[in-house]
């Protein structure tokens, strides 16, 4: 699964003055591009625009609810390939052995396993390998 990484930028409030463009328009929308062209070139993917409230403080004692506009970007975290070495199960613990003799059965428990740590414990496999990107 991607995960992603957001920047919040906020959107320019004035037009630069730009060669070639004539109406307010133009220009604005040249600084806009601009804006998004300088993320993309950093591998930010424009997502959209919001308006939000922000509360500012009047005077002393005022507060005064305003509005700002601004630009979301994302882009893909790289995530660090961790290489796991395979490591394939122990064998199970050995099974008592059964020996018949004259009629009767006797138990002989194995030998103790000395590669097995933590008295019999089973070895902890570590991490999971990530799933492939889909």
């Amino acid at each position: 699964m991607q995960q992603f990484e957001y920047k919040v930028v906020p959107a320019p409030v004035r037009a630069e003055k730009i060669r070639g463009a004539k109406t307010v328009q133009d220009r604005f929308a040249a600084t806009l591009a601009a804006v998004m062209n300088d993320l993309g070139r950093e591998g930010w993917d424009y997502v959209r625009a919001d308006t939000l409230p922000v509360e500012e403080r009047v005077g002393f004692t005022g507060r005064q609810t305003v509005f700002q506009n601004m630009l979301i970007f994302r882009r893909v975290i790289e995530a660090a390939v961790v290489e796991v070495p395979l490591i394939g199960l122990p064998e199970a613990p050995p099974v008592p052995e059964v020996r018949m003799s004259g009629g009767t059965a006797a138990v002989v428990p194995p030998a103790p396993r000395v590669d097995w740590p933590m008295n019999g414990a089973a070895p902890s496999l570590g991490p999971a390998r990530p799933l492939a990107a889909e």
